[in-house]
């Protein structure tokens, strides 16, 4: 069963290494998890967290919880700002069940969108979000596409 656990002293150092396992073109698409978990703890409305499988690590998760660039009308909403899954298990599906759980908490927090923002070349996460049902603003933040999912 896939849970999302806090960052504590007991999985901090096993979350950083997980981006050791991602291909180079993959670690162009995400920051390394230190520099996430850096800008967590300096960013009050960061909800860092670890993926599970049962008791295995098998990713990160970063919602920002508040985020100003959003438009007015889109707010109150998320904005998924980091999402990895260790290399070894990918394909296996974790990344639809970990936006089933963000989706579910966004609603049950009253949010109106849960955002994001990739790159676009390549197939991935590019094609992995519009298969779930985000839709593409064809606004751009920093070299990525800015992608929304309607609560």
């Amino acid at each position: 069963m896939i849970t999302l656990v806090p960052l504590n002293r007991d999985n901090l150092f096993d979350v950083i290494k997980l981006s050791e396992t991602l291909t180079e073109e993959q670690k162009k698409c995400v920051a390394p998890n230190v520099i996430s978990i850096a800008q967590a703890y300096v960013n009050p409305q960061a909800w860092p967290n670890a993926i599970y499988d049962d008791d295995k690590l098998v990713g990160f998760v970063m919602l920002a919880l508040s985020d100003d660039d959003i438009p007015e009308d889109d707010q109150p909403s998320y904005f998924l700002w980091r999402f990895m899954i260790k290399k070894d298990e990918q394909s296996k599906g974790y990344g639809k069940q970990v936006l089933d759980l963000l989706i579910k908490k966004a609603r049950e927090d009253h949010q109106k969108y849960l955002y994001t923002s990739c790159h676009i070349e390549g197939d991935m996460p590019y094609q992995f979000y519009m298969r779930y049902g985000f839709i593409d603003t064809h606004m751009f933040d920093d070299g990525e596409e800015i992608l929304k999912y309607k609560l």
